[in-house]
């Protein structure tokens, strides 16, 4: 029988080979003991590191949990009722109420158990939460996670600050500089379309005032930022429907540990959020195209606003929108564009986050308005003086209107978007120079309702509606001083004392004036949304006067001993056209 002969350089297959040869080409018993002893060997060993691996992860979490454990003990507070901490407490009362009588026994830094690994640390001192704002400049994973399943992937709304630093500024020096202009303008056009379909509502009856207030921010973002573009758009109704679900149900699904693939309910929601995605696609090719056709039309017009950027003329009879390709085709933004980012997603968030905290302040402001008609009534009286003196009136001059931003401060002060106002700091511990020390991964939050209700810093009425807090009058501001005009961020300009007898004071003096947040995470679109917000109140309010219905009165029950807190949520409110 002819041998079988073959060099083999491994040494291992050497050797197999070698005890193969040593009597025939066939399989010795000892060699496939070997091999069996070897493929034994080999899956231990894989066994043994496995092993090793997973105990080492566990003993680093297990560290990192008693230090967890030691830091939080320093921290004054509530002792734990069990386990899984404050979680039952929380669920038989409010949030608000167990962290109001926390800071009244324990100071103004304590800390809450809501599992075994999760702690909350709540911050109620002035000074402490400037400091913390400044620092702690990660958003909770949980909101990345929601914002990321409903629209992609984003460097927009992620939790990281890293990941969005560069975005937001872009996204600030964008809507603080050019949007504002076009503020001005356009919910003048958009007043048409939201009372248009207020009307057709109100021919059945009442208008839920929830329902009004989420339609106005619709209207009012999509046409700042898209232009008229939007206000012609056929799906914009089917837009806002699918927005509002996808609103509703995105915390829920992102509060799963791991993505429930195995519910139908999830599937349902991704159809939704892709049908949303196309919508949004939809809308931006649109304006790209109104843009295109714009500048075929009006090609000098093009290339001086080229130079600016993408930025359309100002009241011409087309303007072109700010979004012309999927995320941001602004030129300072796409600079920082991330290849792993979902088409659109950008856009969408915007949408999202703005119509929720927009549609929130103008649901107030309104509510304000019907329960205090006599601030109404001087409002109305202040728009119509403003706009005597103005040559434009399709341009509300909301500088000399200082009551009404006072009204929308005010408004934002008692009652905020939400709560709390909540941060994080994912890599580093957190060092207060009051001394203490939040460990990294701990939940900070601002309870926003008590800071801005607290009576240390908003006087003996700050349990009060009262937009003249944040008002002076004329005489007792010295001439020589030299105010900025600024809407959103600044003391306002004296103003001439045929139309007012105020000025508006900068709210953002007040470190407890928490609406918009503050620090390294505050909102970017501040100045936005008080310039849109007044506008849209300046034009619509000269049109219309906002009452509430008869029926709605006894709808609105006081939640606390304060009669600020009312449930306005199914109130309905009418608009009346004014005789004049």
């Amino acid at each position: 029988m002819k041998s079988c002969t073959t060099t083999v350089s491994n040494s291992f297959l050497s050797f197999v080979l070698q005890t193969w040869n040593s009597g025939s080409c066939d399989f010795a018993p000892e060699s496939s003991r070997f091999l069996r002893y070897y493929a034994v060997w080999e899956i231990n060993a894989f066994l043994w590191i496995s092993l090793i691996t997973i105990t080492f992860l566990l003993a680093n979490k297990l560290c990192k949990l008693f230090k967890l454990w030691s830091q939080a003990c320093k921290i004054p507070g509530p002792p734990s009722p069990s386990f899984y901490g404050h979680f039952n407490t929380i669920s038989k009362q409010s949030l608000t109420e167990l962290l109001s009588d926390s800071h009244e026994e324990y100071g103004s830094v304590v800390k809450l158990w809501l599992g075994p690994t999760q702690l909350l640390v709540s911050i109620k001192d002035p000074e402490l939460i400037k400091e913390m704002l400044l620092k702690a400049k990660d958003k909770l994973p949980l909101t990345g996670k929601a914002f990321r399943l409903a629209f992609g992937r984003s460097t927009l709304f992620a939790s990281s600050f890293d990941k969005v630093e560069k975005r937001r500024e872009s996204l600030a020096s964008e809507l603080n500089g050019r949007l504002v202009e076009r503020a001005s303008v356009i919910p003048t056009k958009a007043i048409d379309c939201i009372m248009a379909k207020l009307h057709q509502i109100m021919g059945k009856g009442s208008v839920d005032c929830k329902m009004a207030s989420q339609h106005m921010a619709f209207t009012l973002l999509g046409a700042t930022i898209f232009g008229d573009t939007f206000l012609a758009w056929s799906k914009a109704t089917v837009y806002e429907e699918l927005l509002m679900m996808v609103a509703k149900d995105a915390c829920f699904w992102a509060s799963y540990s791991v993505t429930p693939f195995w519910e139908l309910g999830f599937w349902r929601y991704q159809r939704l959020c892709a049908k949303l995605k196309c919508l949004t696609q939809d809308l931006m090719q649109q304006c790209c195209k109104n843009y295109k056709l714009y500048h075929d039309m009006d090609p000098v017009s093009h290339d001086e606003t080229a130079n600016a950027g993408v930025e359309a003329t100002v009241g011409s009879k087309s303007c072109s929108g700010i979004f012309l390709q999927d995320n941001f085709s602004l030129q300072e933004l796409n600079g920082h564009l991330n290849a792993r980012e979902e088409p659109c997603g950008n856009v969408m968030g915007l949408m999202f986050h703005g119509c929720l905290t927009t549609g929130g302040l103008i649901s107030n402001m309104l509510m304000r308005l019907v329960t205090h008609p006599e601030i109404q009534r001087k409002i109305y009286s202040e728009i119509i003086m403003a706009q005597k003196g103005s040559g434009e009136r399709d341009k509300p001059n909301i500088e000399k209107m200082p009551l009404l931003l006072a009204t929308i401060y005010e408004s934002a002060r008692v009652m905020p978007p939400g709560p709390l106002l909540q941060r994080c700091s994912l890599k580093h511990d957190l060092k207060l120079k009051s001394g203490v020390i939040i460990p990294a991964g701990a939940i900070l939050v601002v309870p926003v309702q008590l800071v801005q209700m607290d009576d240390s810093s908003w006087g003996n009425d700050a349990g009060k509606f009262n937009p003249y807090r944040f008002l002076s009058k004329t005489e007792e501001i010295s001439g020589s001083m030299n105010m900025d005009t600024s809407i959103a961020g600044r003391a306002g300009e004296r103003q001439d004392q045929s139309h007012s007898s105020f000025v508006l004071n900068d709210p953002n003096e007040n470190p407890t004036f928490l609406p918009f947040g503050s620090g390294t995470r505050a909102c970017v679109c501040q100045k936005f949304v008080i310039q849109g917000v007044a506008t849209l109140f300046a034009s619509m309010l000269e049109q219309y006067e906002v009452r509430l219905h008869p029926r709605s009165k006894t709808n609105s029950k006081p939640l606390t001993n304060d009669s600020i807190f009312k449930n306005f949520s199914s109130s309905k409110i009418v608009f009346i056209r004014r005789s004049n």
